[in-house]
């Protein structure tokens, strides 16, 4: 029997990952999406058409990573929660993760917050860069977090102070 958490293993994410070359250029979307249901808000958001889904609208979306430039217009679309964005190169030791959020209070920009994993245990120290909280997000604030370049894999969540 195949124990189901709900969490993302190593196993789901290896095939949605981008090259480490793709990686290396720039800002890129994770779609943390496994779930086969009927659903493409991400798809009709990407203004840059990188993000498809294949036949039967219960299939998972795919990202074309030649396409995407990591805008993050996507990330407040999903109603699960499940898009990041994540950048390798902020500065020499650290990246940034998109998050979408939706819990009160939304932190502000300037703000010490502790990063999460998947599992939502604190991995690290994270520092908000950008708040984007506009009726475009439908209610779901987008928020750029600075961490560790190790973590940009492994932040998925934040926990204001």
């Amino acid at each position: 029997m195949i124990k189901v958490t709900g969490i993302a293993t190593e196993k789901e994410l290896k095939p949605i990952l981008p090259s480490e070359s793709r990686i290396e250029k720039g800002p890129f979307v994770i779609l943390e999406c496994f779930e086969q249901i009927p659903c493409n808000p991400c798809m009709d958001a990407c203004p840059k058409g990188a993000i498809k889904i294949e036949g039967n609208i219960n299939n998972l979306p795919k990202v074309d990573f030649d396409k995407c430039n990591g805008c993050g217009i996507c990330v407040s679309s999903c109603p699960g929660l499940a898009i990041f964005v994540v950048q390798k190169h902020y500065s020499e030791t650290s990246g940034t993760v998109m998050i979408p959020y939706e819990f009160a209070p939304v932190p502000q920009v300037g703000d010490i917050v502790d990063g999460l994993s998947r599992e939502g245990y604190k991995i690290c120290d994270a520092k908000v860069l950008r708040v984007l909280y506009t009726k475009k997000q439908d209610r779901t604030a987008v928020i750029t977090i600075e961490v560790p370049k190790d973590l940009i894999m492994e932040v998925r969540n934040i926990r204001p102070r």
